[in-house]
C-alpha cells in the first residue's frame, strides 16, 4: 500500500502527472473495496470513501468544490474515456495546474463552468486521506483479509512462483 503512495509522490516530483492523477483517482476504489465485507469496489464504496477522507480538503466558507460524486465521475471520464469531461458532473471539465507551470498557487477555483485544482495538491490530499484511513482500519480484520489479495511489490520473489528477483502481483 505505502508502495503505491510512494510511486505517487515520485511521479510528481519527476514530472510524471498524468501516471499520478490517475494512480491517486483509483485509489478510493482500492480502498472502499478493502474496508468491505465482500473486498469488492462499487461506486457507493469510492464516494463514501472520498466524502469521508479527502472531500473535507475542499470544503470552505465558499462551499463545498468537490464531492465524491464528483470525483467518481471524473475518474470514471479519465479512466474510461481519456476525458476531463463527464455528461453528469457538476463542472464542464476539470482543469490541472501541473506543479512546475507557475509561482502562483491555483487550486478551488470555479472559472466559468470548469473546476481549476493544482496537481500536485489533489495527488497530496488524497495520500493525506489514505494516510488517516491506514491509521484508522490497518489493524482489523477485514483490513487484512482484504489487503492479503492486493496487488504489490515482492522485492526477493513470489514463492512458489520466482524467486530471487523482484516482481508484482
Amino acid at each position: 500500500m505505502r508502495e503505491l503512495l510512494k510511486q505517487i509522490e515520485a511521479g510528481l516530483e519527476s514530472g510524471l502527472y498524468y501516471l499520478s492523477l490517475i494512480a491517486s483517482l483509483i485509489l478510493p476504489d482500492i480502498y472502499g473495496a478493502i474496508d468491505s465485507s465482500s473486498g469488492t469496489a462499487s461506486r457507493k464504496k469510492y464516494t463514501d470513501w472520498f466524502n469521508k477522507y479527502v472531500a473535507p480538503a475542499y470544503s470552505t466558507h465558499l462551499g463545498q468544490f468537490l464531492t465524491g460524486e464528483d470525483c467518481y465521475r471524473f475518474r470514471c471520464s479519465l479512466l474510461h474515456q481519456g476525458s476531463s469531461q463527464h455528461r453528469q458532473s457538476t463542472y464542464a471539465r476539470y482543469i490541472f495546474v501541473e506543479p512546475s507551470a507557475t509561482n502562483v498557487f491555483m487550486h478551488c477555483n470555479i472559472i466559468n463552468d470548469a473546476l481549476n485544482l493544482d496537481l500536485k495538491t489533489f495527488c497530496k490530499d488524497v495520500i493525506a486521506g489514505t494516510e488517516k484511513w491506514l491509521a484508522e482500519v490497518e489493524g482489523t480484520e477485514r483490513y487484512q483479509a482484504n489487503y492479503s489479495r492486493f496487488m504489490r511489490r515482492y522485492p526477493s520473489g513470489l514463492p512458489p512462483y520466482m524467486g530471487g528477483i523482484p516482481v508484482i502481483s
